[in-house]
């Protein structure tokens, strides 16, 4: 049976959440993995009309039967963990915590990580990156400086307290001296962190072995990214940017599964462009077509509560994530908002200083100054949302779909028209 990478292949929000909920229902999904970020990611799923937001936990955690995983490469906030368990309990949503499994090696996110973060966004002023303010970064950063805390020394009080020591040694002396911030108390810190030990303590494994051993059996784990391709540290728009890996390769780094396991990589993409946050966005509109499409499609981050940014469909982004992810397929979401526009323009490349760009320009600072090359196409009127097939979508939708997968460079496996289980379209099995 495979292992399957769904991620985002533009800058979040794209419906990943939808795409795995799919597989995880028309498929046999044995498990269900997130392998990078933390509690600044969000999912949303609709189930028989009840919509469900997903954040650290995997979106399979509403498919019964499926075994959740948080790997190795997410970072861990306890509170917002147990804070989103217990929201889907008390929604009715049983045998949770029976069906999540936490990497012994996953790093934690402290309280301190959190102060940290919102500190310097504030210092930062105008020049701010745009974080959640979560601590995600900080306590990436914390695991690179070799300072960091898994979830197994949690279970060592002596080895605890001796690891916050050292990461606070550093961190308060910047937080008095150059923040005029208090001082954070090593013992509250310790504390906190140790009143979760109990319950946290029957979902922890060693996940690459649970996760390798798996694979060996025959059976099928959806690995589900979080941000999305442009965020990537490595890939995306730098310094505008998460502080993990959410392409294809960072996936086999967060769950301990070698590159040779992935049988398909899965791009779940808009048919139009949204971000969150500073930082360059070519196709970005500022009238009332943006307006229209941030309002159509309920464009507020499901993590942060922020307004997306909107703009027109990216192929050259299309192609740059293709490339770098190794995509076999994508899967475009929210047809359904472009439906009313009588031209519908697409982004084919770049201008940049006078010269086209067909791929992704090579700098960020030429990235900054790129303005679109638009192909126009035919739009149409019609209401898709009640569609359940490709063939019952309007002509020019169809030419859309297909327009767009011509230009991005790889097939599209299956098309959203609303945010329920019940409005995808197979377009290729």
């Amino acid at each position: 049976m495979p292992a399957i990478i769904v991620l985002g292949a533009q800058w979040g929000d794209e419906g990943k959440g939808k795409a795995t909920d799919l597989l995880a229902t028309t498929d046999t999904i044995d498990f269900v993995v997130r392998t990078s970020g933390g509690h600044n990611a969000g999912h949303t799923i609709v189930v028989n009309g009840e919509k469900y937001a997903t954040h650290l936990l995997p979106s399979g955690i509403l498919t019964p039967g499926a075994t959740s995983v948080i790997g190795n490469g997410v970072v861990v906030s306890p509170e917002a963990l147990f804070h989103e368990i217990d929201g889907l309990l008390a929604r009715g949503v049983d045998g949770v915590e029976d069906r999540l499994v936490v990497s012994s090696n996953a790093h934690v996110i402290a309280p301190y990580h959190v102060t940290v973060d919102k500190v310097t966004e504030r210092f930062l002023g105008k020049n701010k990156i745009g974080t959640t303010g979560r601590g995600i970064g900080p306590t990436y950063a914390d695991k690179v400086n070799r300072l960091g805390i898994r979830i197994a020394d949690l279970f060592d009080e002596a080895l605890l307290r001796d690891k916050v020591e050292g990461a606070l040694d550093l961190k308060n002396h910047v937080l008095a001296k150059v923040y005029n911030r208090r001082a954070v108390d090593r013992d509250a810190v310790v504390e906190e962190l140790l009143s979760y030990v109990e319950r946290l303590r029957p979902m922890v494994q060693d996940t690459t072995l649970l996760l390798n051993r798996a694979l060996d059996d025959g059976r099928t784990v959806l690995f589900e990214g979080a941000q999305a391709t442009m965020l990537d540290v490595d890939h995306g728009t730098y310094p505008f940017v998460t502080s993990s890996n959410p392409v294809a390769g960072g996936v086999c780094i967060g769950a301990g599964v070698g590159p040779t396991r992935i049988d398909r990589v899965i791009g779940v993409i808009k048919a139009y462009t949204t971000r969150v946050g500073s930082g360059p966005f070519p196709t970005e509109l500022f009238d009332a077509d943006g307006e229209k499409l941030w309002k159509v499609g309920g464009e507020v981050g499901v993590s942060t509560g922020r307004d997306r940014r909107c703009g027109w469909y990216d192929a050259v982004i299309a192609r740059y994530a293709t490339r770098v992810n190794g995509l076999t397929d994508l899967f475009l979401t929210k047809l359904d908002v472009l439906s009313s526009w009588e031209r519908v323009p697409v982004c084919v490349a770049y201008d940049v200083d006078g010269v086209r760009h067909d791929e992704m320009p090579m700098t960020q600072s030429e990235f900054a100054r790129a303005t679109p090359v638009y192909e126009h196409l035919d739009g149409w009127w019609e209401d898709i949302s009640e569609c359940r097939s490709f063939d019952q979508l309007p002509v020019n939708a169809q030419r859309y779909v297909q327009a767009l997968e011509e230009m991005s460079g790889t097939r599209i496996w299956g098309v959203g028209v609303g945010p329920g289980r019940e409005q995808t379209l197979v377009v290729h099995d």
